[in-house]
């Protein structure tokens, strides 16, 4: 398997950007995910590694050879596409056998490794049957055969499991992540499903309007994001937003959200501008008594074990993970209190996370 290296990489739609100035590596043997919204350029940078699209600038390396601008042919990348694109007047055999015939490798050969491939995704039985009649799931396995029988370097996904219903899908995720475990093959997999990124990868790479904004391990982007988009991108529910004063210096303990006191992680730069934005995910906000900020119960979801608790304050609606055995009922008057070493507070000028405590020790951006 091996590295891609991504290096200021660029692309240009006449005057629409892309891909502004990327730059990340994916290591050797790796899960990466790539992940945004819709337009954000995961998919655009996804073809760009797979020779589909040609970069306007940057370069890409591919086990340490320069492909920036190799034909897709030529470079030694599998290609799974959303929409499986099996070729349906041939069986499961030969669909998965197809690039291997292609480049002429004995019938002896073809026939071991397209058996070998069915045993590892567990369709042996599918394999004389016609793609046709599959369920969308075995269709699935049948895609990833066909990408996994050429023994690539790298193996490239683009939302693959986006046509599966929520069952097929969740069944998918555990299934590619166990397959990876495996075969330890270098993977880069497009999704706008936080959830499918959380739950498969080493590394999320997260982008929005062309940019990359973060790239870390799912703990690490969500307990210490970058910045505020990637913040609320991440986690169901999001986390909370509220406007704070004051002045932030270095060594800045303390933030104001109206009129309350809340205490945050010490500060280790500080701001132009005076005011900011704190962030606090649901289960590092409880409710008790001596919260320093006082809200009215909007609404109470139970969870099993957890509930979410939604509770508008004079500063905002805020929500709330709390235990079953927390009974706080609609129209009540609660107090909240913030967990001070989970705080993230961000610079309303440019929306990225204020350097704390919190980040010490990690990279950050």
């Amino acid at each position: 398997m091996a590295e891609i290296q991504i290096r200021n990489l660029k692309k240009h739609f006449a005057d629409f950007v892309a891909v502004n100035d990327s730059s990340f590596t994916v290591r050797d043997g790796e899960f990466f995910v790539m992940l945004g919204p819709s337009g954000c350029g995961k998919t655009t940078t996804l073809r760009m590694i797979a020779g589909l699209e040609m970069p306007t600038s940057g370069q890409i390396l591919l086990d340490g050879e320069d492909v920036t601008f190799n034909r897709g042919s030529e470079r030694d990348i599998a290609f799974v596409f959303q929409l499986f694109a099996l070729y349906p007047h041939m069986s499961v055999r030969r669909n998965i056998s197809f690039p291997l015939r292609i480049q002429g490798l004995p019938r002896a050969e073809i026939r071991a490794r397209t058996e070998d491939v069915a045993r590892l995704l567990q369709i042996t039985h599918l394999l004389d049957r016609g793609v046709g009649g599959l369920a969308a799931g075995d269709r699935q396995r049948v895609a990833l055969g066909r990408a996994i029988v050429r023994r690539a370097k790298a193996f490239l996904m683009d939302e693959p499991l986006g046509a599966l219903d929520a069952e097929f899908r969740d069944r998918m995720c555990e299934e590619l992540r166990l397959l990876h475990n495996r075969i330890k093959a270098t993977t880069v997999y497009v999704t706008h499903d936080q959830i499918e990124a959380m739950s498969m990868a080493d590394r999320i790479c997260i982008m929005n309007k062309g940019d990359v904004l973060q790239v870390g391990a799912p703990m690490e982007v969500y307990e210490r994001p970058a910045t505020k988009f990637v913040a609320g991108f991440i986690g169901s529910p999001s986390m909370n937003f509220l406007a704070a004063r004051g002045k932030f210096a270095p060594g800045t303990r303390e933030i104001r959200v109206n009129g309350a006191t809340v205490a945050m992680p010490e500060t280790r730069e500080g701001l132009a501008t005076e005011g900011a934005v704190l962030g606090a995910r649901p289960e590092h906000i409880r409710i008790a008594d001596e919260g320093p900020l006082r809200g009215r119960v909007f609404a109470v979801e139970y969870m099993g074990a957890r509930q979410l608790v939604t509770v508008d304050t004079d500063a905002g609606r805020l929500r709330v993970r709390a235990p079953n055995t927390v009974r706080v009922d609609y129209g009540e008057t609660v107090g909240l209190a913030f967990d001070p070493e989970r705080i993230v507070v961000f610079n309303p000028d440019t929306d990225r996370a204020v350097r704390s405590t919190l980040f010490d020790g990690d990279a950050h951006g």
